[in-house]
């Protein structure tokens, strides 16, 4: 019996297959265009390349594997075709519910996003909170609003349960160094150049939860016995500004914080599975730093 992990050798999917090993599982993880392996998972993980816009590929999956579960992490990155990427990012996900609701699997998680609470000015944000109608920031947010009622509805009197991730700011290593989402990376990228880093941006602060944390997370909800809710916050539960930030990075000092970042509430996922961050921020630069010294990304 093996768990799924679309998606599985990029940065929340490498992590989340690792903590799900660690547990104990199974893992077989998909890649399209990635094929490095990185080395936490080498040797201990079956990869299969998979287009995951591919049904039949996808339906195929499961004559080689006992599929229990399922983590749809898969997802491109837009460019100039906003179409275009909802047509791709769209049939990955309705392929991965046709799969599950074919294999009969327990569970079926899958990613969402904070990005959901924009427009909420209650801090922090927790599941409880109605959706606002919102202009969204980018084409990848305006996806994960969706995913959210496509999942639930697909997925409806078939006994698949499903998990929504709503994914905070995550970031360590398998990031792109360059990521716009999250400064970290880069800076640290440009200190291990020996390059003069970039000032810290003016506004910055926020919940900045370490990729194996996250991956934990990820493989808790998934593997857990029973579960009351199908939406769970997936974060470190905390702000950090960017006064903390600066010291963790040994950055000058940016500044005070103009306002209090948005963070989210991560009571659900602690009450149901007993998550703990283990990595502060301080912790987790370090951890990074050390990773970087060695990777690429």
């Amino acid at each position: 019996m093996s768990i799924l992990v679309t998606g599985g050798l990029g940065m929340i999917g490498g992590h989340t297959a690792r903590a799900l090993l660690d547990l104990g599982r199974d893992v077989v993880v998909t890649a399209h265009r990635r094929s490095d392996v990185p080395a936490f998972l080498a040797g201990r993980v079956a990869v299969e390349q998979l287009d995951v816009t591919d049904p039949d590929a996808f339906r195929a999956l499961g004559d080689r594997y006992d599929v229990t579960e399922i983590v749809h992490l898969a997802g491109s990155v837009p460019g100039d075709d906003p179409v275009g990427f909802f047509r791709t990012d769209t049939a990955g996900l309705l392929n991965a519910l046709d799969a599950a609701r074919a294999w009969g699997v327990r569970r079926f998680a899958v990613a969402s996003s904070l990005g959901v609470y924009l427009g909420r000015d209650e801090v922090p944000w927790h599941e409880e909170l109605a959706l606002p109608t919102a202009e969204l920031p980018h084409l990848i947010v305006a996806f994960k609003k969706a995913v959210e009622p496509i999942t639930t509805h697909a997925l409806r009197g078939s006994g698949v349960q499903p998990v929504v991730l709503r994914i905070g700011s995550i970031w360590g290593p398998l990031m792109d160094p360059e990521s716009p989402f999250n400064p970290i990376p880069s800076y640290v990228s440009a200190q291990l150049r020996g390059d003069r880093p970039a000032p810290l941006p003016a506004q910055l602060g926020g919940d900045w939860c370490y990729a194996p944390d996250a991956g934990r997370a990820i493989a808790l909800l998934t593997t857990a016995e029973h579960l009351r809710y199908d939406t769970y916050n997936v974060s470190g539960g905390r702000p950090y500004t960017r006064q903390e930030l600066a010291i963790a990075l040994g950055a000058a000092d940016p500044g005070p914080d103009p306002q209090p970042a948005p963070y989210q509430d991560i009571g659900r996922l602690t009450a149901e599975t007993g998550f703990e961050p283990e990595f502060d921020l301080p912790r987790a630069v370090a951890h990074y730093r050390a990773w970087r010294a060695d990777n690429p990304r």
